[in-house]
């Protein structure tokens, strides 16, 4: 009920701010990511109505009205529209498009919901904990990983990106100049470290659930207040109350009962038992899931050289507000034929969105290479080379350059291999 008001929520407040035309309408192209490139949005109108059908899912979701279509449709909307583009992308769209591809498998609309008001067949007042571990490991593993990525040099030793986001508030009533002394960067940093870190652990455990959760509440609530990162604070507090009892959260339906004019009702035991031909299947599917979530963050181990410098491995990772990464993207188109060269205007081609994440991204480099050749090739030019002068810096530190203007990156391909033409960020 919680995950579907939130989403609504968000999908309406998404609407309402103008995103849908400024991020899938607007652009005059868009980066995809590898493996999905035929993934493409709709025109205008389709665009729309995918975020209304968005939106009467996730009421259907929180109603329990023909949840289990509404929570594939709206796993399947809302992963395509987080697909189109990746320069939107954010931890919390990962985050949901999980959270909803397994409330998919879930009995949650067995208790107290519309299908059973609609076929009483339905109605259950227990279901296994198999279930409910579901949605509290892929909660565990969030917060854990967000932690362990939390263990590096800039994070903890340099207070970095913290060092330079704080000041920034300093106007902030009460706080605000406190937000501008160096040791509370270093505080931020080190109590965010551990707080991730031990937080899932300690909502395992009964006794600590409700301190863990103040904890919870407190954290999400400060950095919704510090940092702009839309709904995700208020999505992990709502989910992460699946830790508590179930007397918990009867309490809220018996409230909720009240206020709809329901009585409570007495109970009678009702286990929902899954069949066997289905238990197994949906067994290894949330093996095969977890185990892709706990291998996925260790991936840019195969990689060389500074994991948020190439970005090659980053995406997908829970690296939850890491790095303070800016920079300028100069491309040239040159003749080969003639050797005649033009500067690119990037606005022509990209939103001030796009323009900024693709300069200091590798694979959106590439894509925006490909994009230009295309377009010049288009125009009558037989054989473009596409150059790049790209200069970065990361976490405070001096500008240096990405990519070598030698470098045709037209020729190179958005794929899991190493990216080699990156300069190395020797700061």
């Amino acid at each position: 009920m919680a995950f579907g008001i939130l989403m609504l929520a968000s999908v309406l407040r998404f609407i309402a701010k103008g995103w849908v035309y400024d991020m899938y309408i607007k652009p005059k192209l868009f980066f995809p990511y590898y493996g999905f490139e035929w993934i493409k949005p709709l025109d205008s109108i389709g665009m729309y109505l995918v975020f209304i059908i968005l939106a009467i899912a996730s009421l259907f979701i929180a109603l329990g009205f023909f949840y289990r279509a509404s929570a594939v449709l709206f796993f399947v909307l809302f992963t395509y529209v987080e697909l189109i583009d990746k320069t939107n992308y954010l931890n919390h769209y990962y985050f949901i498009s999980i959270a909803s591809f397994i409330l998919i498998f879930l009995p949650a609309h067995r208790y107290f919901s519309m299908d059973v008001w609609r076929n009483k067949k339905l109605k259950a007042s227990h279901v296994p904990n198999y279930f409910i571990l579901a949605i509290k490991l892929q909660v565990f593993v969030v917060y854990f990983f967000a932690g362990l990525a939390k263990i590096n040099n800039d994070w903890l030793l340099e207070a970095q990106p913290l060092k330079i986001w704080l000041p920034a508030h300093s106007e902030m009533p009460l706080i605000g100049s406190f937000l501008t002394k160096e040791w509370v960067a270093y505080f931020f940093s080190w109590f965010g470290c551990i707080y991730d870190l031990t937080i899932p652990f300690l909502l395992f455990i009964p006794r600590f659930v409700k301190p863990a959760y103040f904890f919870v509440i407190v954290f999400h609530l400060a950095t919704s207040l510090l940092f702009n990162i839309g709904m995700f604070p208020y999505i992990m507090i709502a989910l992460t109350t699946i830790f508590f009892t179930e007397n918990f959260h009867l309490k809220i339906i018996g409230w909720l009962r009240l206020r709809t004019g329901k009585k409570e009702l007495s109970e009678i035991k009702v286990l929902y038992v899954p069949e066997k031909l289905r238990l197994a299947p949906l067994t290894c599917l949330f093996v095969i899931h977890f185990t892709i979530q706990v291998l996925m963050p260790f991936r840019y181990l195969l990689y060389g050289g500074n994991l948020y410098w190439t970005e090659q491995g980053y995406r997908f990772s829970w690296r939850v507000m890491l790095m303070e990464k800016a920079g300028t993207a100069v491309f040239y188109v040159r003749d080969k034929s003639t050797g005649r060269e033009t500067e690119i205007i990037n606005c022509d081609y990209l939103t001030p969105m796009q323009e900024k994440m693709m300069a200091t991204q590798p694979d959106m480099l590439i894509n925006y290479a490909h994009f230009l050749k295309n377009e010049f090739k288009s125009q009558g030019m037989n054989d473009p080379e596409i150059l790049v002068e790209s200069y970065v810096t990361l976490n405070g530190k001096a500008s240096r350059l990405m990519v070598n203007k030698s470098t045709d990156l037209s020729l190179a391909e958005d794929d899991f291999a190493e990216k080699k033409w990156i300069l190395p960020n020797s700061n």
